[in-house]
């Protein structure tokens, strides 16, 4: 696994962009299936998973140009062919659950393998998916180790209403794609609504879908006919955005993110404030400015800790708190963090206390980080979770002398040229396989 080195002690300055958001791309990338026409894409970041959906798209007869260089990606899927026999899903991969209503859109049947995705796409994941297909009209069945899917004699979703149990991303992305071109209207109570769930609407409406409730947690989609072609840009990712505002403040630097999404930031600028940090947009661009400081704020319920809790959207993203929870080591005072999302979310923290780092778990889902301690290079060894490993090389950033970060891979599933932005703003680091 990759490994990577970084120096730590130089401040960060100068002017971002962001990337493409991973989690937006690939529902809309495979959304793409859904119709026959050209789809234009804009700001495709290169990635593993964008990477392994476009190999499955290639296998399946798509005409595809994707320049990395202008990041656009051009499709067209008139002519389409599957064999399940030759065709595997992108195992471990988010994309291999999102191909399932497009394939069954076009092809009316699927062969699913029981033992899809192990323990990160395990039945306990698909179950939601399932019960959204069975409420649109989709017959499945478990025959010889396999899971099958059928549109039956209608040979189309059919309009239904489901109530979510909880607020899942993905079973989210999978209703709105079955039922954009089913027959009749359709509901969903309690809709995940994060950024890019938005973005997978604002793309199917671009196509000629009818979604309403965009946002919010009641979606309704009446079935249109068939879809069309047309271009979309995805928007940066909001978690990379904070990732070099973070950066920023606790390195002392001027840090200018451009394309920052200001209408999906003020929860996340305002919990940055309860650490002292000062953000500003300068239209779309957002500012941290130099030698802020970094002290914690307390509210005026003086005998309580200032707390940082992490739930499904619109509450403050779980992704984000690993980020927090490294700025608020360089941050004076104390802070609670609380992730009611992952029971394992915090398991990597035993790596932020070989940095120097005073920090204790309380249960699963919370831990408090005591601030302002003076941080030292170290070995770290990262967990395969992306903003977990990001926040270890946040803080080696700060840390004096050398940090070395073992199986920091996971960095480039999100951050195409990692490395090269980080450079560009006055880190100093590198891979060393």
């Amino acid at each position: 696994m990759a490994k990577l080195l970084v120096q730590g002690g130089r401040k960060l300055m100068g002017k971002v962009k962001p990337s493409g958001n991973k989690n937006s791309i690939l529902p809309v990338l495979c959304a793409t299936l859904l119709t026959k026409e050209k789809v234009i894409l804009h700001n495709v970041p290169d990635i593993i998973g964008v990477q392994k959906i476009v190999e499955v798209l290639k296998k399946l007869g798509s005409d595809l140009e994707w320049n990395k260089k202008t990041e656009t990606l051009v499709i067209e899927n008139k002519n389409l062919h599957y064999d399940p026999a030759k065709t595997r899903l992108p195992l471990g991969e988010r994309g291999a659950v999102l191909l399932i209503a497009p394939l069954l859109s076009r092809f009316k049947k699927l062969s699913l393998v029981s033992t899809i995705g192990g323990c990160t796409l395990g039945i306990r994941e698909l179950d939601p998916h399932f019960e959204i297909l069975k409420a649109l009209g989709v017959d499945i069945k478990m025959e010889e180790g396999n899971i099958n899917l059928s549109l039956g004699k209608t040979g189309g979703f059919i309009g239904g209403s489901y109530w979510f149990d909880y607020m899942s991303v993905t079973s989210t992305e999978t209703f709105l794609m079955a039922s954009v071109c089913a027959s009749g209207k359709s509901v969903l109570m309690n809709a995940a609504s994060e950024p890019h769930v938005q973005d997978l609407c604002h793309f199917l409406n671009k196509i000629g879908a009818k979604i309403d409730g965009t946002g919010g947690s009641r979606l309704e989609v009446q079935g249109v006919g068939g879809l069309t072609g047309g271009e979309f840009r995805i928007t940066s990712d909001h978690q990379e955005i904070a990732t070099y505002l973070a950066l920023g403040a606790m390195t002392g630097g001027r840090i200018e993110v451009e394309d920052a999404l200001p209408q999906h930031m003020p929860l996340v600028i305002r919990t940055f404030g309860k650490l002292g940090v000062e953000i500003n947009y300068d239209g779309n661009t957002a500012v941290v400015e130099e030698n802020g400081e970094l002290r914690v704020r307390k509210g005026f319920t003086f005998n309580k800790l200032v707390k940082v809790e992490a739930a499904p959207w619109p509450y403050f993203p779980g992704d984000i708190l690993p980020l927090m929870m490294a700025l608020a080591t360089k941050a004076k005072g104390e802070v609670l963090f609380w992730n009611k999302l992952y029971e394992g979310a915090f398991f990597w923290v035993p790596e932020m206390v070989k940095l120097g780092a005073k920090v204790v778990m309380c249960d699963p889902h919370r831990v408090i980080v005591w601030g302002g301690l003076p941080l030292k290079g170290t070995i770290l060894n990262a967990p395969p979770i992306i903003r977990a490993t990001v926040a270890l090389y946040m803080m080696a950033v700060v840390a004096k002398g050398q940090t070395e970060i073992n199986n920091a891979g996971s960095i480039i599933r999100a951050h195409p040229n990692f490395v090269e932005k980080m450079v560009s703003i006055g880190a100093e680091l590198k891979w060393v396989e």
